[in-house]
């Protein structure tokens, strides 16, 4: 039955072959050219037979002779139509040819077309279809055909070359295949060529189809329908089988550049629309469904899928949705911008290149719905051959091994190794134990030729691949046989290899100071070397071969060998002037290597001449090495200088001169002109006129600029100031005549001279030096700041002046705030306008703050760099608190904690003797920052009582009266110390050992400075020392189990 949508020509029917023209029988001399006719019709043609180069069958079914020989004398020749598709064969009765053997010479014939015939043909055929060009030639000898294409670049890949390459052949032909190609047939006579022009048209064939579709109504419809032949087809559109045009014209209905239009659809718009393109050789349709419904949308992916990649593979996260109109999926905007990111118009997300950071939970949703539905996404690392096999080279015979070790995910499979070699899969070999595989290794048996190759691991699981790749060479160890003749050495190998590297080396035989030197490498394929040798030298020679595996043992040396003397063919390398004394030319080189000497009584011959004033004539002298040396040539003359090689059988090539300098000398005078301009207080500019160069006496390296500070302009000008304080010297280029000097001292004296200089040293200074002065500048830090607190809400600063004040000091400027963790509190200013203030003492500052302190110096220049401090304000003494106590035999030990940014207050012990009646005694004074004394000198097994007499600090206030006044007041307790001299003796006496008793103050009272002296006392014993700190914290007295 006919198909729909297709194009039926009459060629494509098939029809069987008809033998056309009948053969006949024919009698030829030799070397003639001739052709058999067998002409026969029927589709599918008669297919192509050849014989050789020189006997063809044409399409035409016809048999080409391209010249016969007694080999054609036959009389079976048979002309047969096969039909494939019937198994049908039609043959003709068998005709003879015969071939008369002439006895004339037989004359070579240049080629000459048979078929096609003429210089020129064209062909047109359609894409798609096999178009085969012909190219049967004649001739003696039988030509040889190229092809190649007129116009570019004959294609391989789209073409096919048989019957000897009688038969250009296109299977599938296309648009880019029409053009020019060219036959040409070559023997020894000549060439003749022919020209095909092909010209290739096609069919309608679709570019873009349109596509069936669900639509709302409202939506617009566009239906896109691009076809492409040659010529270029019509497309044409109907609807429901009616052309559009035929149809009422609607305006929502529009055709435009082959696609057609449909604005605001309803349901009537449901139809079948077909698109239609033609042109000369044939017309296509296509038909594309149009469906106007209203359905409600749904996600037909399942929710919470879960999808697990590697990392760098791509990803896709399914949401198909369905209804009409078509659901707007929305993944997030931010999503989306990433440029990995992509929406398909499926509904999938597809992210490429995944890698940890996209692992997590995503959301489909339908847009203005809320309908969603959630997917998680799962990224494993990647499989990483960590091992990867290598390339090895082996002996026959060998075993190797290839590892090849991976790193894989613990979520994924177990991978699976596959091994290739050359591209296919290996399998173990059990009974050969060729290969065998053993974890992460394969291993390969007794290697051979064959087993060379590429091997590639692939490391497999269920979701990536890794693959590595390493390689088996075969390499064969040499056994050297060489013999060394004259300069000819001829080289032979057993067992031969893949063309190793020769190495002729050689030995002087006259000299021992070198050992065997290589001398020529040769490729392995060459059997014998010419060397190039030096005259005058004794060499012998061996060879030694290399490959992968190494080297061979060397050859047995040859003969010694002696070459003949001649004239040196070099002359010595770096002739240059090393001159450094004065009136001296010293003239050097680089020695020559004695192989290079070329002969007996080699010398080296010295040429010189001045470049002015010695006209054309060279100083000579020989020399048997360097350096040469001239004297008597004055101081930094240019000589022209040249040495050459010479020997007892002449002299070596010409030298070139170069130019040398005789020795240099200090120059002769100073610079000119010296002037200084002042930039600024810490900078100038000097200046001066360059030197002649003749009395530079030497190459001229620089200038020299001498500075030397002669102290500040506020000194006295007596002979301390005239002393030299500091200099420095700056090194200038040779052709500078000004520098600009930085880092001067403003506010001093200075002098400067200027030299020049050359390698020999400094010419003369520059006289008379000049003087000059710097400007005022911003002063120095002052040297140092200390902080001293008077009181809790002052600060007192003591400072000393800037060790460099750089000009008249005016004064002080001096800025201070609170240390806040905003840093932003204000800045307070004190300005200081008397130069002689070492201290200023500041008020009604915040006892509980820290301050940053900056002091200034002022010139009349600006204020100067800062020194900064930090410190806060001492609060008013307090006596110490805490006090412990740690009884001795003699003594006892008083210890306390001083309290922080508390102002040190001066206080006495006094202590009495309750057992004999004696006085009060007191220690010497002592303070509360000391943290710890012991009272000494006391009598073991008495009662002492202690108090404690502190000194008022100074309240600085400007009320009248007293400054500083006494108190005595009890600060914690008075110690009752009861020490018997029996009881410890009777201790000692049955122990053998001594008690200590130790009690701790707290809570002491705290007093004002105005307060009057005040006591109490406390006595404590050694065994109720408990109960006596709890009587201290209470302000009461403790003795021996009585309270007083």
């Amino acid at each position: 039955r006919l198909l729909p949508d297709t194009v039926y020509v009459a060629r494509a029917f098939k029809k069987p072959p008809v033998i056309t023209t009948q053969p006949e029988s024919i009698t030829v001399f030799g070397a003639e050219d001739i052709l058999l006719t067998c002409e026969a019709s029927g589709n599918p043609p008669p297919e192509l037979v050849t014989l050789n180069d020189r006997v063809t069958q044409g399409r035409d079914g016809n048999l080409y002779f391209s010249h016969v020989t007694a080999d054609d004398n036959r009389n079976d020749y048979t002309c047969n139509a096969q039909y494939l598709s019937a198994r049908t064969i039609l043959s003709k009765e068998p005709i003879s040819l015969t071939v008369t053997i002439s006895n004339s010479v037989v004359r070579n014939r240049r080629p000459q077309m048979m078929r096609p015939s003429g210089a020129h043909s064209t062909y047109h055929t359609l894409r798609g279809q096999s178009l085969e060009l012909e190219c049967i030639v004649q001739g003696l000898p039988t030509p040889t055909v190229q092809w190649v294409r007129r116009d570019g670049q004959l294609s391989e890949s789209r073409t096919l070359r048989d019957l000897s390459d009688r038969l250009l052949r296109f299977s599938n032909i296309s648009e880019s295949d029409g053009g020019e190609y060219q036959c040409s047939a070559n023997n020894s006579q000549g060439t003749v060529t022919h020209i095909y022009t092909v010209s290739v048209e096609a069919a309608p064939y679709w570019t873009k189809e349109p596509v069936s579709q669900l639509y709302a109504p409202g939506e617009t419809v566009r239906l896109d329908c691009q076809a492409d032949g040659i010529p270029s087809p019509a497309v044409a559109w109907s609807m429901n089988g009616n052309p559009i045009t035929g149809i009422d014209l609607d305006p929502r209905r529009i055709v435009r550049d082959g696609a057609l239009i449909l604005r605001d659809v309803v349901f009537t718009d449901t139809a079948v629309y077909q698109c239609q393109a033609h042109n000369k050789h044939g017309t296509i349709l296509v038909n594309t469904y149009i469906f106007v419904i209203e359905l409600p949308p749904q996600i037909l992916s399942a929710d919470g899928q879960t999808y697990t990649v590697t990392e760098g593979q791509k990803a896709g996260l399914h949401c198909q949705t369905f209804g009409s109109p078509r659901p707007k999926v929305d993944n997030g905007a931010s999503l989306l911008a990433d440029p990995r990111v992509n929406l398909l118009t499926n509904g999938s997300l597809q992210i490429t290149n995944v890698s940890h950071d996209d692992e997590g939970l995503y959301t489909c949703s339908i847009s203005n719905t809320n309908m969603s539905i959630n997917a998680e996404l799962e990224v494993l690392n990647r499989t990483v051959i960590l091992s990867p096999p290598g390339d090895l080279r082996v002996r026959p015979g060998k075993t190797v091994i290839f590892t090849c070790l991976a790193q894989v995910d613990s979520k994924l499979t177990p991978p699976h190794i596959q091994w290739r070699r050359s591209g296919q899969k290996l399998m173990q070999s059990y009974a050969e134990d060729k290969y065998t595989f053993e974890g992460p290794d394969l291993i390969v048996a007794n290697v051979q030729t064959e087993d060379e190759g590429v091997y590639t691991c692939e490391v497999i699981t269920n979701l990536d691949m890794a693959e590595a790749s390493g390689s088996i060479t075969l390499v064969v160890a040499l056994t050297l046989m060489a013999d060394a003749l004259s300069l000819s050495l001829s080289l032979s190998l057993s067992p031969p290899s893949f063309s190793p590297e020769f190495r002729v080396e050689f030995k002087d035989h006259v000299s021992n100071e070198w050992g065997w030197e290589e001398l020529k490498r040769v490729s392995g394929t060459e059997k014998s070397v010419n060397l190039a040798l030096q005259p005058y030298v004794s060499y012998r020679f061996r060879v030694i071969s290399v490959n992968d595996i190494g080297k061979s043992d060397p050859s047995t040396p040859s003969d010694l060998h002696s070459t003949p003397p001649q004239a040196p063919d070099n002359n010595p390398e770096d002739v240059r002037s090393e001159s450094t004394e004065p009136d001296t030319l010293v003239i050097t080189w680089e020695e020559m290597d004695r192989r290079v000497f070329n002969g007996p009584e080699f010398q080296y011959k010295v040429f010189w001449r001045r470049v002015v004033g010695d006209g054309p004539t060279w100083h000579s002298n020989v020399t048997t090495e360097p350096p040469y040396i001239v004297t008597e040539v004055g101081n930094f003359s240019a000589f022209e200088i040249k040495v050459q090689a010479v020997n007892q059988k002449g002299e070596g090539p010409e030298p070139d001169p170069v130019i040398g300098y005789s020795g240099e000398n200090v120059p002769l005078e100073a610079p000119m002109d010296v002037g200084v301009v002042l930039l600024n207080s810490t900078a100038i500019r000097v200046t001066w006129a360059a030197v002649d160069r003749d009395t530079v006496r030497g190459h001229l390296l620089g200038y020299k600029i001498h500075l030397t500070r002669f102290g500040s302009r506020g000194h006295h000008r007596g002979r301390r100031a005239r002393e030299p304080e500091s200099s420095m010297v700056v090194e200038t280029g040779a052709n500078e005549e000004k520098r600009v000097l930085g880092g001067l001292r403003p506010y001093s004296h200075y002098a400067l001279t200027v030299t020049v200089f050359n390698s020999k040293g400094e010419g003369p200074p520059s006289d008379p030096p000049l003087s000059f002065s710097t400007d005022e500048g911003a002063p120095g830090p002052p040297m140092s700041l200390h902080l001293e607190s008077p009181a809790e809400t002052e600060m007192t600063l003591h400072w000393t002046p800037p060790a460099q004040p750089n000009g008249v000091l005016k004064g002080y400027l001096l800025q201070y705030q609170q240390i806040v963790e905003s840093d932003d509190s204000p800045v307070q200013v004190e300005t200081i306008d008397d130069h002689t203030l070492t201290k200023l003492t500041l008020k009604q500052l915040d006892p509980k703050s820290r301050y940053r302190f900056y002091l200034r110096g002022r010139t009349s220049a600006g204020d100067g760099e800062p020194i900064t401090r930090e410190g806060a304000t001492t609060l008013d003494g307090a006596p110490p608190s805490n006090i412990s106590l740690s009884v001795g035999e003699k003594c006892v030990n008083l210890s306390w904690v001083p309290g922080q940014r508390h102002r040190s207050v001066g206080f006495q012990v006094q202590y009495l003797n309750k057992n004999n009646g004696g006085k009060w005694k007191q220690s010497e004074k002592l303070n509360s920052s000391q943290s710890f004394y012991q009272l000494k000198g006391l009598t073991p097994g008495s009662q002492y009582r202690l108090r404690f007499t502190f000194t008022s600090p100074d309240t600085h206030t400007p009320s009248s009266g007293p400054t500083a006044g006494w108190f005595i007041g009890l600060v914690s307790a008075i110690v009752l110390l009861l020490l018997v001299l029996l009881i410890l003796c009777f201790i000692k006496r049955s122990k053998g050992g001594k008690y200590s008793g130790s009690s701790k103050y707290s809570n002491m009272h705290q007093t004002s400075t105005r307060q009057t002296t005040k006591s109490k006392y406390v006595s404590i014993d050694y065994s109720d020392t408990l109960k006596c700190n709890e009587a201290i914290r209470k302000e009461e007295v403790c003795s021996i189990g009585k309270r007083y």
